[in-house]
């Protein structure tokens, strides 16, 4: 994409591990460690050896390390959760799937909502890329399906294997699921300036409210915590929620707020004020701090009702598991 846009730049893409690559065999929400998937990349942009990385929204921490920010948001793929049925199974919707049937997914956020939603079924871990938890599915009988974003499975072509896509009736996503993120170093403004042309601001707004909410509630991947956003005619809705483990108690709430698309007159474009670690060049400020106001508002409203209780008690749960 930044090819097409500064055709006389040269880019070279460096592959890298990280640590949430490497732990295969423990649960994403046993292994305590919020950098998971960003640490070995963010210490390589520290020493100059890139000049930006590349993460799936929903791997970056709410409040990122010191000299770093989200330079551009680039347009969200489909936020929702997939379902991949055992080829033997095809065909088949998680209702239709028979009395104690094993789904893998290594999601809290997902088998809370769908132990609740689908109480016939069993929910197990499952780690891996892609590769290898689709290899995991099709050449043993231990699950009947997986649970993974749509997204992942668009990008890497394999959408025909899709049996179900989970609509937020069934199932919330993840903060920032199905949206790309470019990190910078902050002070690096002709990066900066150049990776903001990948920024699509209808995608900020959304993902800068679902952070805020996630970030006022210290959400993360050892608690349900789950999103949808829908922006429409100026008008932002966030809904939220918070689950226990077993997805027998919840707390769920709408709000929306007026965004703004216009830059007000004056308003410096360059102006780098982060909004829960994204710098976005050229979306009006009124619209960034509106949309963040959104999530903690809405966290606001579900701590006022219990949410720290339910968290509190799954963040144990999951800790003695």
């Amino acid at each position: 994409m930044l090819s097409q846009k500064f055709p006389d730049v040269r880019f070279e893409i460096v592959a890298m591990s990280t640590t949430g690559d490497k732990i295969l065999d423990t649960a994403l929400s046993k292994i305590g460690e919020k950098s998971l998937f960003t640490k070995e990349l963010e210490n390589a942009l520290e020493r100059n050896e890139v000049d930006l990385v590349v993460h799936s929204l929903k791997d970056l921490p709410t409040t990122l390390p010191p000299g770093f920010t989200i330079g551009a948001v680039c347009k969200r793929e489909n936020p929702f959760d997939a379902v991949v049925f055992h080829p033997k199974l095809a065909g088949n919707k998680l209702e239709t799937l028979s009395e104690n049937s094993i789904i893998g997914t290594s999601s809290l956020r997902r088998a809370a909502q769908l132990k609740k939603m689908y109480p016939h079924l069993e929910f197990k871990d499952i780690r891996g890329n892609l590769n290898t938890r689709m290899k995991k599915l099709e050449e043993h009988h231990n699950f009947s399906a997986i649970i993974l974003a749509a997204a992942g499975l668009h990008r890497m072509g394999w959408q025909g294997r899709i049996g179900q896509i989970l609509s937020p009736e069934e199932c919330l996503y993840a903060v920032g699921q199905g949206a790309l993120a470019v990190e910078v170093r902050a002070k690096d403004q002709h990066i900066l300036n150049m990776v903001s042309a990948l920024q699509d601001p209808q995608t900020v707004l959304r993902c800068i409210a679902e952070r805020a909410f996630m970030r006022r509630l210290e959400g993360g991947c050892s608690v349900p915590v789950a999103v949808s956003t829908v922006l429409q005619d100026s008008q932002l809705y966030l809904t939220g929620a918070v689950y226990s483990l077993d997805g027998s108690e919840c707390l769920k709430e709408t709000m929306q707020t007026c965004v703004v698309f216009r830059n007000e007159e004056g308003e410096c474009p360059d102006d780098d004020a982060q909004h829960v670690g994204i710098t976005a060049v050229g979306v009006p400020h009124k619209a960034l701090e509106a949309a963040e106001t959104l999530g903690t508002g809405l966290a606001d409203l579900l701590l006022n009702k219990g949410a720290k209780e339910i968290l509190t008690v799954a963040r144990q749960l999951n800790d003695a598991r």
